[in-house]
């Protein structure tokens, strides 16, 4: 039975690559939870999804297009130093956040520091790569209005208020 949109879907996942590296999972932080129809999960994750029975597990191998899209080696740009506050760290690794034009935030990473500039990539982690998730459907439940009004999850696998 398909699970209508504005629910609560908990659940636990192991994601891995093509080699068998473990990229993310809930076995330390507990179950993952959002709310079906909100487009806060890849689309092709929240269809496989939907078609599972509470207590079922299942695998899903989705390819980079189907999950975070092909690495696009325009979204790599070398720019001066003097384009960062004085306060950054710039070092290999480190994720920021920009801002284009029209105010909407960009996230980065940082991939290599010379000495007048750095060069950021604007891809997302995870693109270029197939995702092999392992998914275990723990629960569905109504979401409040309160989360509806959030747009996401309060409580165990969501978003917690402090």
């Amino acid at each position: 039975m398909p699970i209508e949109a504005n629910k609560v879907v908990t659940m636990n996942f192991t994601l891995t690559d093509d080699d068998g590296n473990v990229l993310d999972s809930t076995d330390h932080g507990g179950p993952f939870s959002f709310i079906a129809g909100s487009k806060s999960v890849l689309p092709k994750l929240e269809e496989a999804i939907n078609g599972m029975i509470i207590g079922t597990k299942k695998q899903l191998k989705l390819e980079a297009k189907d999950g975070y899209g092909k690495y696009n080696d325009d979204a790599v740009q070398a720019v001066g130093k003097e384009n960062f506050p004085e306060d950054f760290v710039l070092e290999a690794g480190m994720e920021y956040m920009a801002s284009n034009p029209d105010g909407v935030q960009m996230p980065f990473i940082i991939t290599n520091v010379e000495d007048e500039t750095v060069t950021i990539d604007f891809n997302h982690p995870l693109a270029g790569k197939n995702l092999n998730f392992d998914l275990e459907l723990l629960d569905v439940r109504d979401a409040t209005a309160e989360e509806l009004a959030h747009g996401h999850v309060h409580g165990p696998g969501g978003h917690h208020h402090h």
